[in-house]
């Protein structure tokens, strides 16, 4: 099994990127590659519909450390485990994101790589022109 770390330097405190990107209200803002809408809570879990059809998503609970790992049940029944850590950078934040290959083909490990980079690149964008909301 592989990984890929990939990541993306944000121009913004570390304290804001964080809030913002754990904040599962926010999921369909950045992450499209997860949530393409409105994020339904049951209890500590999530209900999203994602491109992969409705999935379920668990966070870890907010920390200083700029831990925001989450699991996602697939439809499937699958789960899958997602690092994604907020760390001080020189010149702001980096985000980096822990892709695992597990059973996915070489095609569908850089589809996935692909979506994660895109939606990176959405929350730099969010954070570095309008900030949080």
């Amino acid at each position: 099994m592989r990984s890929r770390h990939v990541s993306v330097v944000i121009d913004s405190a570390p304290e804001s990127v964080y809030d913002f990107a754990a904040e599962p209200d926010n999921l369909p803002r950045w992450a499209a590659g997860l949530a393409k809408s409105e994020v339904t809570r049951r209890g500590d879990e999530l209900l999203v519909e994602s491109p992969m059809g409705t999935v379920t998503v668990r966070f870890v609970p907010r920390n200083s450390f700029g831990v925001v790992d989450h699991e996602v049940r697939l439809p499937g029944g699958d789960t899958v485990f997602n690092p994604l850590r907020v760390l001080a950078h020189p010149d702001g934040t980096e985000v980096v994101f822990t892709i695992r290959q597990l059973a996915m083909s070489d095609d569908e490990f850089d589809r996935d790589t692909q979506m994660v980079e895109k939606d990176l690149a959405q929350l730099k964008s969010l954070m570095e022109s309008v900030g949080p909301a």
